[in-house]
């Protein structure tokens, strides 16, 4: 088995990808149905029947840059799984930094209700719902592709999902002032063509913002304002060279204590605020 990973391993990093080991044994897991460690102790004797064939499939489409969650139909999201494919942004990890903060910011409010716009996948909603199951969660996404996987991610857990315009003006009128936490992973990368491919394969109105990548997020950040009760928190990726220019839209929306954040790499990632009032 050792040689036919580090084939496998060999060939995906001729094509460029950026985690050839890790992706190699993961798909061979997927096609075995068991763990990356386990995979390495197997004997070829053990595979099944189809597993050469398969596998061979599966190392060309990610060789090929296809996004491995797309090939495994799933992401992990901090200690989820969640339902991914084409048409709905891939979560990253860095998101799972900002939706800790804000598990840990509510503490213990009691029934919290948490905003999630531009929810994509559900990730930022899942993952809230999980660590606060008192919370009431709305979850808004304007993509129907997206949507698809919305529903899948988040329907067994009650979430309400809102098919609509994170940056509408009327949107959920009925919760102004309401809201405990609103958070956000939206659209940010400045429009480029020198991305990794698997980029592209995610939906471009899920990732790209404009030329600055501020075109969402500065139409996104009067909704959130308007959204959040006294005392409330709002949370907002963005991309690492836009913070100051978030920091500064957000403490002229009227929010305070606004605190920039940094992700694992060190780079300035997402922007946290308190709300101090209704005016």
């Amino acid at each position: 088995m050792h040689e036919i990973l580090r084939v496998a391993e060999a060939t995906l990093a001729a094509a460029g990808v950026a985690s050839p080991r890790h992706d190699a044994h993961t798909l061979a897991a997927h096609l075995i149905g068991t763990d990356p460690l386990t995979v390495r102790l197997m004997s070829p004797t053990d595979l099944p029947a189809t597993f050469h064939h398969d596998y061979a499939e599966l190392i060309s489409r990610r060789a090929h840059r296809e996004p491995l969650q797309h090939i495994l139909g799933t992401a992990p999201f901090g200690p989820l799984t969640l339902t991914v494919g084409p048409g709905v942004f891939i979560p990253r990890p860095e998101t799972e930094q900002l939706a800790d903060w804000v598990a840990t910011h509510l503490g213990n409010t009691p029934n919290p209700l948490i905003i999630d716009l531009c929810t994509g996948s559900g990730a930022i909603a899942d993952y809230l719902a999980h660590a606060r199951p008192d919370a009431n969660i709305y979850a808004v996404e304007l993509s129907p592709e997206a949507l698809t996987y919305t529903h899948t991610n988040l329907d067994p857990l009650g979430v309400t999902i809102i098919a609509g315009d994170a940056t509408n003006p009327t949107l959920l009128e009925h919760l102004n002032g309401k809201a405990t936490a609103v958070v956000t992973n939206p659209p940010y990368v400045p429009h480029t063509t020198d991305l990794q491919p698997e980029v592209y394969a995610d939906p471009p109105m899920a990732v790209f913002g404009g030329d600055t990548g501020m075109d969402v997020i500065t139409r996104l950040i009067p909704t959130a304002r308007r959204l959040l009760a006294p005392g409330g928190v709002f949370a907002c990726e963005h991309d690492d060279t836009t913070g100051p220019d978030v920091v500064k839209l957000v403490a002229e929306a009227g929010l305070r204590q606004v605190t920039q954040h940094q992700d694992w790499a060190g780079q300035p990632r997402f922007v946290t605020a308190i709300c101090d009032s209704t005016d």
